[in-house]
């Protein structure tokens, strides 16, 4: 075979070895390709479907507590159809690397999310919102269980708080407790406040409905923060009808004047520890400075939380000359400028108090 004959069949090889290696990568690219798709098909599934939650989804609160594990809280979406798999929640939580991003709070999710979706709305998405309501006249221990049922705080760190001087001076009240100044409303807290920021906010809800003027007012008479946040303290556990807060306040002015015992039923009330219950004539020898029946003047401090309407009463009494008042049954009161007076209203409310005990042992004895 001469030279022209070796390099033709040279050629020939080539070509066909090249045509080999072609097929060869025409298939591998192909099987790679289809791989990667079935990959990503995959990917997709497990992280992203379904793209979104069906339109009539229900939606479902989800409680994060601190300390939960992904593995906790996935199981517990899982449980609630949520998401489709908890395994496959905890790999979208390691591809994309948010490992250590989970959050405490309440979350409101839609059955039905894909991983992804879940896994967004835990690290990154809006919490929701806890409706925390603080009744009018309630002292803030009894707001520190409030929120401890709810929020799952310390509800002994609230008390400690309260007569902290550090954290009153940090909220730029001059007092030393802050009973009283724990507005009364309903507030909207996430999970996961603690409780400095709790009482800061009722604190500072506290500034925003008390102007300038009110306070302006009362120095005026001669009343500082402190003594009308006591009195309106007071008339906040008296009166039962928004309308009686005046001429309630009207009657302890009236007494302060005159260097009378205020005689308040809510200052014992304040002092005993098995209340609110009808008064024994021994709770009335309790020895304390909030006893008003053994002390004349304003107690110490307040003995709960008023709202703006017992404030505002405190410092704008109605002008009268009561300087008694006694319940007539029915929510309202019976006002006397008389101590005489006062007796027969009382004796009036004895006959409807004794009526009411009859009528209830009788019905007792009917069951």
């Amino acid at each position: 075979m001469d030279t022209r004959s070796l390099r033709h069949c040279s050629h020939y090889g080539k070509i066909i070895v090249n045509k080999k290696k072609k097929k060869f990568l025409t298939v591998f690219v192909g099987v790679l390709i289809s791989l990667i798709g079935i990959a990503g098909g995959v990917f997709l599934y497990i992280v992203h479907w379904p793209f979104q939650p069906a339109k009539d989804a229900r939606k479902v609160n989800i409680l994060v507590r601190w300390g939960a594990t992904y593995s906790q809280v996935a199981s517990q979406m899982e449980e609630k159809n949520i998401i489709r798999d908890s395994s496959q929640f905890l790999l979208t939580v390691k591809v994309f690397n948010k490992e250590n991003a989970l959050r405490a709070g309440k979350f409101t999710l839609k059955q039905g999310m894909s991983h992804a979706d879940a896994l967004y709305a835990l690290t990154e998405g809006p919490q929701s919102f806890f409706k925390i309501t603080f009744p009018e006249g309630y002292p803030t221990d009894k707001y520190a269980s409030i929120v401890t049922d709810s929020l799952n705080v310390d509800s002994s760190r609230i008390v400690h708080l309260v007569t902290d001087s550090t954290f009153i001076a940090k909220l730029g009240l001059e007092t030393e407790s802050l009973e009283g100044y724990v507005y009364p409303e309903t507030y909207h807290f996430t999970y996961g406040v603690n409780e400095s920021q709790i009482l800061k906010t009722a604190v500072d809800q506290f500034k925003k409905v008390t102007s300038d003027s009110l306070w302006q007012e009362a120095a005026k008479k001669d009343l500082t923060q402190n003594k009308v946040l006591t009195l309106a303290s007071i008339i906040e556990g008296e009166a039962m009808l928004d309308r009686e807060m005046p001429i309630i306040s009207s009657v302890y002015h009236n007494r302060l004047e005159r260097g009378m015992k205020l005689q308040a039923d809510p200052t014992i009330q304040y002092l005993i520890s098995d209340g609110p219950r009808r008064l024994l004539n021994r709770d009335l020898e309790i020895d304390s400075p909030y006893n008003t029946y053994k002390y004349a003047g304003l107690p110490p401090g307040p003995i709960n939380n008023p709202g703006i309407r017992a404030i505002r009463a405190a410092v704008f009494p109605e002008e009268t000359n009561y300087l008694y008042f006694v319940a007539k049954g029915d929510g309202s009161h019976t006002f006397s400028e008389s101590y005489q007076q006062h007796i027969r209203a009382k004796a009036e409310f004895d006959k409807i108090r004794r009526k009411v005990a009859r009528e209830k042992k009788e019905e007792k004895q009917q069951n």
